[in-house]
């Protein structure tokens, strides 16, 4: 039975394909055909004279279309095609017999298909077994279906299940596979959606390193594959298969790292996720007035007794922040004024909601606790159940008030002042705010040199040295000596696997590296501290880690998962794989066109009417170019080369600052 981790990936969202390299289904394991959270095909098996033809490769053609190529017979004369194409609607097949010797064959054909119609969690929780199968019915000649509870799957097979050709020497033979399914109803409200339109990318990469341009070009293809949409607003599902949907932070971050080639993607989840604001207190979803949803799912998700979450689920102690930074962000890089100010009220609710809900015990930080008893028990992007902890090994105890959550709220508070006040509001009581946070954090969370990961219940200092503390990096909590203090520890070889940013050092007694959160690598974490470090100046740490990103790009074929194994360059030649690993995923994309920005300093303001141009001193290649980005609607060149800086085209109406 494979790992999800060693399976074959088709996309286009919301239609996933998980297979072997054989590009059979067998109905173990994970593999299936998915939509919509509920696998529509558990097994759909080709054999050619009663055997399962031998696979010679794949070829990933793009994300939704894969070649997989088999031999037939034992000469190697027969070879058989299988080209599987997905769409926003469906799957198809095309099944095609080759004959490459010098005689004719008489070959039978025979697809098998099967399906369980199971719920995305109940594949997860169960995925060490084989489910059973629904009975098909039949609809015509070629045509079966499966029905349950409101979902029908339908089969189209233009030959019927089998065919028996015979072939003369050259020839060829096709038979055809059909997928298409309708239903469930969503029981939440949210559905689950392809985008209206599909967007065609003009931004490219030129660099020096011929690896950076594969991990940027295979990165915006996976963005495209992973877009799903409410109405005409689109939006990044977090990642096949388990998150196909929309994450209030996973969904923000991306859509952040991605507003240089695509701004109207950061708009769009901007207001979608505008539309589930919290409006009310509930206990049982942990909705708050202003607060941003974590998830949304048609239906709930039941991954236990005691581990339930409910279909909107507001279980995030960081979206809210993030939705600020995020507006912020696309304002200065041209989000249309209009745009900006149909969301001003929900900027007043979110930050209304850090002041008057973030802090249940009013100690002045934001901190969280599963107050339902059946939600997450961390709540910031590290969300697993021991992800914070004492540098011997013992769990925090709630509530917790991550280190990074600050970082943001300082953020938020600062930038939404900014905003507010650019569109004639008062932003004097979010300064006022953030400045006291950021004396009482340079009080309360410094211990040992670095700041704690959190602080825990009896307001006790977390220590442990952990990838937090990168987040802090350009948030504007830390001053310039506390920022060098981080970039050293993040410079050090326990934090810099040399394939990124370990999550946990491997000075803490419970690191491991291919723990969740406990010493694995996580590229939009790594990213992020690069954005961070090279922000303020610290170039040799933030270069080191996108050189360790490239360097793991091209061990996965540049298409780089949503984590990896944190044993680092100097005990293996290529990164460990994480079993249960997302690939691709949408933060993880993301980070490819992130690192790069950060890298030339590109730091538009469309308002002011400026364009700030700062590249780090040092880079890891002598030429970098980045091609066709979007900055207020125009195209946007940046060249650097041996450290020059051109700017090649950009709006007329701005300044350029380059240095």
């Amino acid at each position: 039975m494979s790992q999800l981790h060693e399976l074959v990936t088709a996309l286009a969202a919301p239609w996933v394909v998980l297979s072997p390299r054989s590009g059979q289904l067998t109905g173990s394991g994970v593999e299936g055909v998915y939509a919509r959270d509920i696998r529509l095909l558990s097994k759909l098996v080709v054999t050619v004279d009663g055997a399962e033809p031998i696979p010679l490769q794949v070829d990933e053609r793009s994300a939704s279309t894969h070649v997989y190529v088999a031999k037939v017979d034992r000469e190697e004369t027969v070879l058989l095609y299988r080209r599987r194409e997905l769409t926003r609607d469906g799957m198809t097949e095309h099944l095609t017999l080759v004959n490459n010797s010098r005689e004719a064959v008489t070959c039978q054909l025979e697809v098998a298909l099967g399906t369980d119609l199971a719920g995305i969690v109940q594949v997860r929780n169960h995925s060490a077994v084989t489910l059973p199968t629904l009975e098909p019915q039949y609809d015509g000649p070629g045509r079966l279906y499966w029905e349950n509870e409101g979902t029908r799957v339908t089969a189209e097979l233009d030959l019927g299940l089998t065919a028996t050709p015979q072939l003369e020497p050259g020839e060829e033979f096709t038979m055809i596979t059909k997928v298409i399914a309708s239903g469930p109803r969503s029981l939440s409200g949210f559905d689950i959606n392809p985008p209206v339109n599909t967007i065609l990318y003009t931004a490219s990469v030129h660099c020096s390193d011929h690896r950076v341009e594969c991990w940027f070009e295979r990165s915006l293809e996976d963005v495209q594959a992973l877009q799903l949409a409410v109405g005409n607003d689109r939006y990044l599902g977090a990642g096949p298969p388990w998150y196909l949907t929309l994450f209030g932070r996973d969904s923000l971050i991306s859509a952040g790292m991605l507003i240089p080639v695509d701004p109207e993607l950061a708009a769009g989840t901007l207001r979608v996720l505008a539309g589930w604001q919290g409006t009310k207190v509930d206990i049982g979803t942990a909705e708050q007035p202003g607060k941003i949803p974590h998830e949304l799912r048609a239906e709930a998700a039941a991954h236990g007794d005691d581990f339930v979450l409910p279909p909107v689920y507001y279980g995030t102690h960081d979206a809210t922040q993030l939705w600020i930074t995020t507006l912020h962000k696309a304002w200065r890089w041209g989000m249309p004024s209009d745009e900006v100010r149909d969301l001003l009220p929900n900027l007043r609710r979110a930050l209304e909601w850090m002041r008057d809900y973030a802090d249940p015990d009013g100690d002045g930080f934001l901190e969280y606790i599963d107050e339902s008893g059946h939600g997450l028990a961390n709540q910031g992007w590290k969300d697993s159940n021991d992800s914070v902890q004492w540098p011997n090994g013992e769990l925090a105890t709630a509530p917790i008030a991550l280190c990074e959550v600050q970082g943001y709220a300082y953020a938020a508070a600062v930038r939404g002042a900014e905003l507010l006040e650019a569109f004639g509001e008062s932003g004097d009581e979010w300064r006022v705010w953030a400045a006291a946070l950021q004396e009482r954090f340079r009080s309360a969370f410094w211990v040992h040199g670095y700041p704690a990961i959190a602080l825990d219940g009896a307001k006790n200092a977390v220590a442990g040295r952990a990838s937090n503390m990168g987040h802090l990096l350009g948030t504007g909590l830390l001053d310039a000596d506390e920022e060098q203090l981080v970039a050293d520890l993040l410079g050090e070889d326990d934090l810099d696997s040399g394939f990124g940013l370990r999550t946990l050092s491997t000075a803490m007694s419970r690191f491991n590296p291919i723990g969740y959160h406990t010493g694995s690598i996580w590229p939009h974490d790594t990213a992020m501290a690069v954005q961070g470090l090279y922000a303020t100046g610290h170039a040799d740490v933030a270069s080191s880690y996108v050189a360790g990103l490239v360097r793991a790009a091209e061990s996965f074929d540049y298409r780089l998962p949503e984590l990896y194994g944190g044993r680092g360059s100097t005990a293996e030649t290529r990164p460990t794989p994480y079993p249960g690993s997302c690939r691709p995923q949408a933060w993880a994309a993301a980070s490819a066109i992130a690192v790069l920005i950060a890298a030339l300093g590109i730091e538009p303001d469309v308002p002011g009417g400026t364009l700030t141009i700062n590249p780090a001193p040092s880079l890891p290649w002598s030429e970098l170019r980045l091609n066709g980005l979007t900055l207020a609607g125009a195209p946007l060149t940046v060249e650097w080369r041996n450290g020059e800086t051109a700017v090649l085209e950009a709006p007329k109406d701005l300044q350029h600052l380059v240095s």
